[in-house]
C-alpha cells in the first residue's frame, strides 16, 4: 500500500461521521474516490488509509487556507486537491479524466471546525473577529460588506428562508436602523444587534445562531452550490459508485433528500398524471438505508456532530 506522508496536526481535527462515512463508501483499493469538501482532512486522511497503489483521491475546497494545508500537509502520488466550489466539480473531474469513472463522492457540508476557531474569519459570534463569513476569503463580497448594501426586505427574507428566523423582519429593521448609525463591521456588533431585536430567546440556543446562519449562506451562495454540486455528482459516478452527504441544517438535509429521493424515482421523466409504475423504467439511482446520525458516544467528544445527518446512496444505471 503507498505511503502518505502526514504533518502529525492531520489528525487534530475530528471528522463527523468517519466510522459510517467509511463503511458506506465501500472502499476499493484501486477505486476513484472524491471529498469535496476536504476541511482539514480527516475524511481524506482515512479513505487514503484504505487505498491500495493505484488508488486516487481527489479533494476540493473552496477555503485558500484548506488548500495550503492539504499541499503541506498531505504528501501523496495518490492526491490531489483543487481550490474551488463543487459546484465546479465536473470541470475539476473532467480535467483529471475521471469523470464518470468515481467509486464515491463525499459531501461534508457547513463550517469546518477551524473557520469557526479563527475569530479573524467572522464565522462565529462566540469570538469577535471580522464580519467576514467567506468560505473563500481571496474573492467575493464579505458579511460586513453585504449587511451594509442589502435592502431591508431582501435581508428579512434571508433571515426567514436560510435561518429560518422568525422574528425576520424585527431582526432586519434593528440592522439596517444601527446601520444607518454605524457601520456594522464585527461579529459581536452583529450579535448585539441580533439579541436585543428577539423579544424571547430559546432555551439553549444563542439568539444570533440563526442569523447568522442565515447570513453565512447568502454570503457564500451555499444552497444552489450545494444544487449543482449534486446534479454533478450523478455524472461524475459510474455505475455502483457511492453518493454521501453529511448535512447539519435542515435547509442542507431537505435538498439532499429532494435530490436523492428524485433521482430514485424519475419523478420528471414522465407526465405527473400518467398512470406510469415503477416496473415500467429503471431509477438510475437509489437510496441506500435509513438516515445515519451520530452515536452519543461520537457527539460526547466531538459535540458538532450533534446536528449531522448522512444521507447514502448509489448510482445505478
Amino acid at each position: 500500500m503507498a505511503a502518505c506522508r502526514m504533518n502529525e496536526s492531520v489528525n487534530e481535527h475530528q471528522p463527523v461521521l468517519l466510522a459510517e462515512a467509511l463503511e458506506n463508501l465501500a472502499i476499493q483499493p484501486d477505486g476513484i474516490y472524491v471529498d469535496a469538501t476536504f476541511g482539514r482532512g480527516g475524511h481524506s486522511l482515512a479513505i487514503l488509509n484504505q487505498l491500495g497503489p493505484n488508488g486516487r483521491l481527489l479533494a476540493i475546497d473552496k477555503d485558500p487556507t484548506a488548500v495550503a494545508y492539504a499541499k503541506q500537509n498531505f504528501v501523496d502520488p495518490r492526491f490531489m486537491i483543487q481550490h474551488g466550489s463543487f459546484a465546479e466539480l465536473e470541470n475539476f473531474l473532467k480535467s483529471q479524466d475521471v469523470f464518470g469513472k468515481v467509486n464515491g463522492i463525499l459531501f461534508d457540508l457547513g463550517v469546518s471546525s477551524p473557520q469557526l476557531d479563527e475569530a479573524e474569519r467572522g464565522f462565529s459570534f462566540m469570538r469577535s473577529g471580522q464580519l467576514d463569513m467567506r468560505m473563500d476569503n481571496s474573492q467575493g463580497m464579505d458579511a460586513a460588506t453585504w449587511v451594509a448594501t442589502v435592502g431591508e426586505e431582501e435581508l428579512a427574507n434571508v433571515l426567514y428562508e436560510y435561518g429560518e428566523e422568525r422574528f425576520s423582519r424585527r431582526i432586519a429593521k434593528a440592522i439596517v436602523l444601527a446601520r444607518a448609525e454605524a457601520p456594522i463591521t464585527t461579529t459581536h456588533q452583529l450579535a448585539k444587534i441580533v439579541s436585543a431585536a428577539i423579544p424571547s430567546w430559546e432555551k439553549g440556543k444563542h439568539p444570533a445562531t440563526r442569523s447568522f446562519q442565515a447570513i453565512r449562506i447568502a454570503v457564500n451562495n451555499e444552497l444552489d452550490d450545494l444544487k449543482q454540486g449534486l446534479e454533478q455528482s450523478l455524472g461524475a459516478l459510474q455505475i455502483r459508485g457511492r453518493l454521501l452527504v453529511i448535512s447539519f441544517h435542515s435547509l442542507e438535509d431537505r435538498i439532499v433528500k429532494q435530490f436523492m429521493q428524485k433521482q430514485a424515482t424519475n419523478a420528471d421523466q414522465f407526465p405527473a398524471k400518467l398512470p406510469i409504475k415503477h416496473v415500467h423504467f429503471q431509477p438510475e439511482f437509489k437510496r441506500l438505508g435509513r438516515t445515519i446520525k451520530a452515536s452519543s458516544h461520537e457527539v460526547s467528544r466531538n459535540p458538532r456532530a450533534r446536528s449531522a445527518i448522512l444521507r447514502v446512496g448509489e448510482k445505478l444505471v
